[in-house]
């Protein structure tokens, strides 16, 4: 199973980004679906996360601005980031608790890169 992140890039104050990530593999199931961020020096902190179902959380930094989501029939999960503040710049990391045959295991994406830079 891999997980493949993208739709980072460089954005102004105030601009946006879309992150897409997509599952791939020997999947049975995918259950949470979150995606993480870490600043240099800093621990990696959740941004926010979503179930099969469709329940949803956010960081308190995240709740207004981003929009989690996700597509089921792709195994892609989504984050839709508005409003972004210099203090976003991250490397955000998509993760996933799958269930590959008969058990389940956690997986992460690769990263990408988040800058929000004037």
């Amino acid at each position: 199973v891999q997980l493949q992140a993208s739709g980072g890039g460089l954005v102004r104050p105030g601009g946006s980004l879309r992150l897409s990530c997509v599952a791939s593999g020997s999947i049975v199931s995918i259950s949470a679906m979150e995606w993480y961020r870490q600043a240099p020096g800093n621990l990696r902190e959740l941004v926010a996360g979503i179930t099969f179902g469709g329940s949803t959380n956010y960081a308190n930094f995240a709740k207004g601005r981003f929009t989690i989501s996700r597509d089921n029939a792709k195994n892609t999960v989504y984050l839709q980031m508005n409003s972004l503040k210099v203090e976003d710049t991250a490397v955000y990391y998509c993760y996933a608790e799958v269930q590959n045959g008969i058990q389940w295991a956690d997986y992460w994406g690769q990263g990408t890169q988040v800058t929000v830079s004037s």
